[in-house]
């Protein structure tokens, strides 16, 4: 199945304007990701850049880019109308949403979410989660939890664990003694699937929990979870930046 990894981008942030743009020891986020997104294996990543500086940052490097109108409302959105510019349309089976601020991301973890979705015919989108082993994060609603349902264990060619998405919220969920999932915002659609995503209306669950994924199951949409051991760094606040300057600059 033709897998194509797209990275929405825009310089628009309430905590950190310009962050797709922020040096991280010498390389602005927006390539790292993309760098890492390039060494998943699935061919040349498409950058979707809301803004002209991305687009020619993107471009000075040797990265295929397309540029999206601003004021598209999300990053999903985004990721559609660059499928569409790209002109690759009908060739593509399996699109990979990576969001732009995620620069620590692995190229395994892209590799697991493309993994899932193969591995589970009846979902129309993947995403991925990770156990909660901070205090902190049980009831911090920066942080996403997932309410799973295991499915049945079954020959497959993963090892990765898999889950049906029941419901996504900033609560703490669900009630009771149990493991909490933190679900990591990397999405697989399968291409009509996005399409079909795009084009609903912002649901009601959606609007209270400000979560995106909840339209689609509001609207029947099933969406497959894969288990990971951790949940890759995103960058929201200055904080974040150091912290993938300090990892990064130790690197080199």
């Amino acid at each position: 199945m033709k897998t194509r990894i797209i990275i929405p981008a825009r310089l628009a942030s309430k905590r950190l304007p310009g962050k797709s743009l922020a040096d991280i020891a010498g390389t602005p986020m927006i390539l790292r990701v993309a760098q890492a997104a390039r060494s998943a294996g699935f061919g040349e990543p498409l950058i979707a850049a809301g803004d002209q500086e991305i687009f020619d940052c993107a471009k000075k490097a040797g990265f295929d880019v397309v540029l999206t109108a601003a004021d598209l409302p999300s990053g999903t959105d985004r990721v559609q109308a660059a499928l569409k510019l790209s002109g690759n349309t009908e060739t593509t089976d399996i699109v990979v949403n990576l969001q732009g601020d995620m620069p620590m991301i692995e190229p395994k973890t892209i590799q697991a979410v493309v993994e899932v979705l193969q591995n589970s015919p009846s979902a129309d989108i993947a995403t991925l989660v990770a156990k909660i082993t901070k205090d902190e994060e049980r009831d911090n609603p920066d942080v996403v939890k997932a309410v799973l349902s295991p499915l049945p264990e079954k020959e497959t060619d993963t090892a990765i664990k898999l889950f049906r998405a029941l419901y996504f919220t900033r609560t703490t969920a669900p009630y009771g003694d149990g493991v909490l999932y933190h679900h990591i915002g990397i999405y697989a659609y399968r291409r009509q699937a996005l399409e079909k995503f795009t084009k609903l209306k912002p649901s009601m669950l959606e609007k209270r929990e400000k979560l995106e994924q909840l339209r689609a199951l509001e609207n029947n949409m099933q969406i497959a979870v894969g288990l990971v051991d951790q949940v890759p760094q995103g960058v929201d606040s200055p904080q974040d930046l150091e912290k993938a300057r300090a990892l990064f600059g130790d690197a080199q």
